[in-house]
């Protein structure tokens, strides 16, 4: 059955730009730990569909989660039976010499926007220098993808260094790269923040931030200075809000998330929240392709 959902919330075009689903098993999400039990469980679209609804989104955007090409093709069988789903960021081997292959199959659906691997869990903090692993994202472009950049701060200046050599590719920084915002650690974060901002090429997710915080005890002060950051390097025009749901239930609903970036933008001129609260997401991952 195809759910749909209709803005209500007067912002031109809004979208959840970063969110996942999953069946849950412990083999396959070993990394949700008995911390983490409200994620122990199966995520699906109707599970997502009312937060959206009451929220007055237009559609969101779903990533993958594990490093499969079967996830790929049922994130993707979901999309065609969910229109609200309005892209797919998959998964594909970018270090294979089938590479073409992969995306070949996955170009067909008009849905597929982009590819994500989880850098940030390879043990090789190198990872992105690999040849295999740049031969892999010289050729997104070539079927129109970007590419979302899943790293710590450790990683920012290696990634300043990839993006600067595919200056005609689309980058999208996941989460602002994990700041370490329950112990308020700054300095290093912003310079390699500031530092790959410099790519036009370059957008940021103002995603995943609670979980990067005091999952208990966090307070909307504590995010004040990376929402600064982000504005002042970014811009109006390079940011997208992503609930990063449901991740993002270990520290707060999915109101409580949303009322966190909403209400920091309260102030702003009318056009910046249309930007960042949706119009930035269809523009960069290009959704009016996948629309209809």
């Amino acid at each position: 059955m195809v759910e749909s959902i209709r803005n209500k919330s007067g912002i031109k075009m809004k979208i959840d730009s970063h969110h996942h689903f999953w069946k849950y098993n412990v083999n396959d999400y070993s990394w949700i730990t008995d911390e983490m039990k409200v994620l122990q469980k199966d995520f699906f679209p109707q599970d997502l569909l009312p937060e959206l609804k009451q929220q007055g989104f237009d559609g969101s955007v779903a990533v993958q989660a594990r490093q499969t090409l079967d996830e790929t093709r049922w994130l993707l069988e979901l999309a065609k039976r969910y229109s609200f789903i309005r892209g797919v960021v998959g998964w594909v081997d970018l270090c294979s010499d089938r590479l073409e292959q992969q995306l070949e199959e996955f170009a067909k659906e008009p849905k597929f926007i982009g590819v994500r691997h989880v850098v940030h869990d390879e043990p090789d903090d190198e990872f992105m220098a690999r040849r295999d692993f740049q031969r892999g994202i010289g050729i997104l472009a070539k079927y129109d993808l970007s590419y979302d950049l899943l790293i710590f701060p450790k990683h920012l200046s290696l990634a300043a260094d990839l993006v600067s050599q595919f200056p005609g590719q689309r980058f999208v920084l996941d989460h602002l790269a994990k700041p370490n915002i329950r112990q308020q650690e700054r300095a290093t974060w912003e310079r390699g923040f500031g530092l790959i901002s410099q790519h036009g090429n370059v957008s940021c997710k103002l995603s995943g931030m609670v979980t990067e915080a005091d999952w208990d005890g966090w307070k909307v002060d504590d995010f004040k200075y990376y929402l600064d950051a982000a504005l002042k390097y970014f811009g109006p025009d390079r940011l997208m809000f992503g609930s990063d749901w449901p991740v993002c239930k270990l520290a707060g609903s999915y109101d409580r998330i949303l009322a966190l970036v909403e209400n920091y933008l309260g102030s702003s001129e009318l056009i910046i929240r249309d930007k960042i609260m949706g119009l930035n997401c269809q523009r960069i991952y290009n959704l009016a392709r996948t629309s209809g």
